[in-house]
């Protein structure tokens, strides 16, 4: 079949013609239907290339859906956000889907008015990464579209799904690997605390997970919890303040590795050896920390694992599933020269 002029408009009839199947058979492919085999499948996607054929989205939309997804992250700074995606895009590579991106600064107003955005213009549903919003706003967003919140631990959640690393198991993972390498000052660096913070935020988690861990190794006199803001000046100053301090600790315990590798610098800056003077362990385990000057101890969570177990739930809320789940990644301690004296 030739391929049409920009002035010929190809239709869900075009491709059906070209891969010599129904409109149906193309239908099903579309829709991402059950029972679609790979090689008709691969059938019509090699149609679809060769014509450029883009399903108009209103009518799609008025029919019920866009294929479109939109995905919601804090900021663009943190590279473990850019692992979440990767697993999303790997889950959505066999679908119709399409992932959009919002970016909300870390602002819960913000948030809010790209996931009305997102809904008015009709997307599929919505995956939330590192929510600001509280319980009730997220339920109310659940009840107008399907949604799968990651990093964002439930209580007993009916209204959504979500996706998390068990973030108490992470923290005591830390703080048993700091005590067995000799570490009995350790500290805890974490989110400065905002209006809706509750024991559903993953630095929460995290703290819970490390007083307990700190408790149980008769190390309770020790705990020291610093709660610092994003920035990297914010993250610096209350570095720089702890280590400062007439009692300074000897390890430090970061909730993400992006406020990791500030102490680090700052750690530097005052001429303390790390580990000698100073053990420094990330949260994340992104890329940079496999790096020479920085060989930071951090916990694995798999970004990629989380991104793709949370596109595969939204899909099955979007085809029909009703009852909520809440899948847990297991992380790991991936140990470096931060932590490691002599390595």
């Amino acid at each position: 079949m030739a391929i049409p002029t920009q002035k010929q408009r190809v239709t869900i009839r075009t491709v059906a013609e070209d891969a010599g199947v129904s409109v149906a058979a193309v239908s099903k492919v579309l829709r991402d239907a059950y029972g679609v085999s790979d090689a008709l499948r691969g059938r019509v996607q090699a149609s679809i290339a060769k014509l450029g054929y883009r399903p108009h989205a209103a009518a799609r939309g008025m029919r019920g859906q866009t294929y479109t997804l939109g995905l919601l992250m804090p900021d663009l700074h943190n590279p473990f956000f850019a692992d979440i995606l990767e697993g999303v895009n790997t889950a959505l590579q066999r679908s119709q889907y399409q992932p959009l991106l919002g970016v909300s600064d870390s602002a819960a107003g913000t948030e809010l008015a790209l996931i009305d955005a997102m809904a008015d213009r009709q997307m599929d549903g919505i995956i939330l990464i590192g929510s600001r919003l509280p319980i009730n706003e997220l339920e109310r967003v659940a009840s107008r579209i399907p949604i799968v919140v990651i990093a964002h631990h439930p209580i007993g959640e009916p209204d959504f799904d979500t996706v998390n690393n068990d973030d108490r198991l992470g923290a005591t993972l830390v703080v048993q690997h700091l005590v067995a390498a000799g570490f009995k000052h350790v500290a805890y660096l974490s989110q400065e605390l905002g209006a809706h913070n509750s024991d559903t935020m993953v630095t929460t988690q995290r703290e819970i997970g490390y007083r307990a861990a700190m408790h149980e190794a008769g190390l309770s006199r020790n705990i020291q919890v610093v709660h610092a803001g994003q920035t990297s000046r914010e993250a610096q100053n209350a570095a720089r303040q702890m280590l400062e301090a007439r009692h300074p600790p000897d390890a430090i315990f970061c909730w993400t590795d992006f406020i990791a590798l500030e102490v680090l610098s700052v750690a530097r800056d005052m001429g303390l050896d790390v580990p000698g003077d100073l053990a420094i362990v990330g949260y994340d385990n992104t890329w940079y920390c496999d790096l020479a000057q920085n060989a930071l101890t951090s916990i694995d969570q798999s970004g990629q694992v989380l991104g793709l177990q949370a596109a595969r739930l939204l899909i099955e809320r979007i085809k029909g599933r009703t009852q909520a789940e809440h899948y847990v990644v297991t992380p790991r301690l991936v140990a470096r020269r931060s932590t490691q004296p002599g390595s």
